[in-house]
């Protein structure tokens, strides 16, 4: 068949398919929520478990959407007895296959109606749209390749037959927390702020950490959305600071650490609106120790999480960050470090020892206010969750083995003992769309030094940076806009060297990691040094690197990087 008549085709097939899907959406608004969430002030429960048997995971999701009574759209993964979002549990070594049905419905007055992206590789469906979706593995070290974590050319379009995403655990991917969200460039930040998300856990962490051995876990996911009360003002009790908003319609710091957020948060879907931010509740039994998974799954929303004991900070014992234990690969042992509040960009993972009140007392989780600079949104302090400790508590659905096995060996030598072959300098920059106009929407960008500063182009194939498989390089991250970012990249993780210039003493893996703001004046500019494993041979192929602000990131502010397997493994 003529390509042209195909897409032609396809295009009127789609445009019926949304059509029927706006009539069918107004009509399920008064007849039923597909992604129901619970009320505020109701107690956490965790999500549900899905656990692999025999080496292997079989999934079934369903990606839907509903407008609620407030216009807002939500998006969830459904699992077949109707749960939503499922903690996905595997062991190194183990298979997962997920297929991925997407039953999108988008109303005929969308403004993103009609509008789609072409695009040269239809691995999965070939179309990017607000209709499409697909799925990341966020932090897996699995291959950047259709039907396993490819982004960039994988659309699941409404109708298809389900798509299979298979890809195997490898062996010695570290145990810890990781997750999956759609990520279909354009259109990830709506359906991630809509709710897509969840966890995806790792087991053995036990095994890297035998303190943990156990130990019962909890999974939080916190997440951002739209605000459920924008006209309200604040509470007397905070600063009445004046709202003021950015091109792109968010609201700007105050600089107060008060005032009305840019969004508001839920934790495991519980929502905790603006003004009042009534808490949701923990329940947990007194003196327990708990490990606490958690996940911020926000779409631009920084946390800077601690929990208050009659307003004084509680220890928390950090274990794992982004999903790799703390211990430089078994070198430095069974570590724990007590922290009294832990910041998390978006994307960010944290996993920690929390020791539980006494009985009756109650605690606060609490998210303290983010400085993300004069351009970038309001992240004002507010309660998330009451801890509340009872002897007759649930406990956690999951808890560690008590004897565990022994540490998954390690083939490679630490990253931080690796000298770079390469240093390279990446910097963020953002300008607006029209010049003439100031207050047109912010076109961001992330431009290899050397290279000219523009938007990402999904047209454009060629990679902005290509590595040999088996590498190590130095990057240094610069930010030259007035907004704090957050730097991503998939499947790889990378070190913290230095901050700012300064030397720092951070032994630890991250995949996500908050570059400062700059302050519009200095000659120097903030920026991270990080160092970046290439060494995996599951690099192989073309991924992104990225701010995972989604909204950033949506507004180009990406790049690609091609991983070339060495001369001897063509």
């Amino acid at each position: 068949m003529c390509p042209r008549l195909r897409m032609l085709r396809i295009l009127i097939a789609l445009t019926a398919v949304s059509f029927w899907a706006g009539i069918s959406v107004r009509a399920q608004s008064t007849a039923s929520d597909i992604c129901p969430r619970p009320p505020a002030r109701s107690t956490v429960s965790e999500p549900e478990d899905l656990r692999s048997q025999n080496g292997m995971l079989r999934v079934d999701f369903t990606f839907r959407n509903y407008a609620d009574a407030n216009g807002q759209s939500r998006y969830c993964y459904l699992y077949k007895d109707g749960s939503q979002a499922p903690t996905l549990r595997l062991h190194p070594g183990d298979w997962l296959i997920l297929n991925l049905r997407n039953d999108l419905n988008i109303p005929v007055d969308s403004p993103h109606h009609g509008h789609a992206i072409a695009i040269s590789d239809s691995c999965g469906g070939g179309m990017m749209g607000a209709w499409a979706t697909n799925l990341h593995f966020h932090g897996l070290s699995v291959p950047p390749i259709c039907h396993q974590d490819d982004v960039l050319n994988t659309a699941i379009l409404p109708g298809a037959a389900p798509f299979e995403y298979r890809f195997q655990i490898p062996a010695d991917e570290p145990p810890g927390l990781y997750w999956y969200h759609p990520h279909v460039h354009g259109f990830t930040n709506a359906q991630v702020l809509g709710g897509a998300s969840g966890a995806l856990i790792v087991e053995g962490i036990e095994r890297a950490n035998r303190l943990l051995a156990g130990m019962p876990e909890r999974v939080l996911i916190i997440r951002d959305q739209e605000l459920l009360n924008p006209d309200a003002a604040p509470l007397k009790s905070t600063v009445n600071a004046p709202v003021l908003r950015d091109a792109e319609g968010d609201i700007l710091n105050t600089g107060s650490g008060f005032g009305k957020p840019a969004k508001d948060l839920s934790i495991n879907f519980v929502p905790v609106p603006y003004p009042e931010y009534p808490p949701a509740v923990i329940s947990i039994r007194p003196a327990e120790r708990q490990l606490w998974r958690v996940l911020n799954a926000s779409a631009i929303t920084y946390v800077d999480l601690q929990i208050l004991l009659s307003g004084v900070p509680q220890s928390m014992g950090v274990v794992s960050i982004d999903g790799i234990p703390i211990n430089e690969d078994g070198l430095a042992g069974n570590r724990i470090i007590w922290k009294s509040h832990a910041l998390l960009p978006p994307a960010g993972r944290i996993e920690f020892v929390f020791k539980a009140p006494p009985e009756g007392a109650r605690a606060s989780l609490v998210t303290r206010s983010v400085d993300t600079g004069p351009a970038g949104e309001n992240d004002p302090v507010r309660p998330l969750a009451d801890i509340v400790a009872s002897t007759d508590a649930p406990e956690p659905r999951s808890s560690l083995p008590a004897s565990p096995a022994p540490p998954i060996p390690q083939t490679s030598a630490w990253l931080g003992n690796v000298k770079p072959a390469h240093e390279r300098k990446l910097y963020f920059t953002e300008k607006p769309s029209d010049p003439k106009d100031p207050k047109s929407s912010t076109v961001f960008m992330l431009t290899v030094e050397g290279q000219e500063p523009v938007p990402y182009d999904p047209h454009f194939t060629a990679p902005n940076i290509t590595v040999q498989q088996g590498g190590v390089e130095d990057w240094i991250i610069e930010n030259r806009t007035q907004e704090l970012h957050a730097f991503h990249i998939h499947q790889i993780h990378f070190m913290l060297l230095n901050y700012n210039g300064v030397p720092v003493d951070e032994p630890f893996l991250r995949d996500t990691i908050n570059v400062a703001y700059w302050d519009g004046s200095s000659p120097v500019y903030p920026s991270v040094k990080l160092r970046m494993d290439f060494r995996d041979p599951n690099a192989v192929g073309t991924f992104v690197f990225h701010c995972h602000l989604l909204e950033h990131e949506d507004g180009g502010m990406m790049g690609t990087i091609r991983v070339i397997p060495p001369p001897s493994n063509p």
